[in-house]
């Protein structure tokens, strides 16, 4: 099974995480989906942007995971960054952090990001996350 945008073709998986615990549960959770959505990793908000202003890092149609905490430029000031850059600003991101405070979300959606999820609220691990996603590609047109 291979996750696709009927339009554009294969989703790319654009996973921003300092923990690598966490990027392989992510990683995991596609792997038991049985998806095969290429997934490129960032360890940090400014390696982050870096890819996506590289044409050939990484090609649309992605789904960005954002993590908050992580060092040099968290999340939020990832998202800050994101939405002004005029190239990059209607980019999809699901916040997917350890941070349940209400600024946190509030910021979040304040530079309109698609959902936010915490952590500790996944039970099974990331598969439910993920297949949230998988529902979510498929039916859902991306930018190109």
């Amino acid at each position: 099974m291979l996750a696709m945008d009927s339009n554009y073709g294969e989703v790319r998986i654009l996973l921003i995480e300092d923990d690598d615990i966490d990027a392989m549960a992510v990683e995991r959770g596609i792997r038991k989906l049985k998806l095969a959505n290429p997934i490129c990793r960032a360890m940090n908000g400014l390696e982050a942007l870096e890819i996506l202003r590289d044409k050939d890092a990484i090609t649309r149609p992605y789904i960005i995971l954002l993590d908050l905490n992580m060092p040099i430029m968290g999340g939020l000031e990832f998202l800050k960054r994101i939405r002004e850059d005029r190239d990059l600003k209607d980019s999809i991101i699901f916040v997917l952090t350890t941070s349940a405070a209400d600024e946190d979300r509030a910021a979040a959606y304040e530079e309109n990001v698609a959902g936010y999820i915490v952590k500790s609220d996944v039970k099974d691990g990331f598969h439910q996350v993920i297949n949230m996603l998988d529902c979510y590609w498929r039916l859902v047109l991306l930018p190109k």
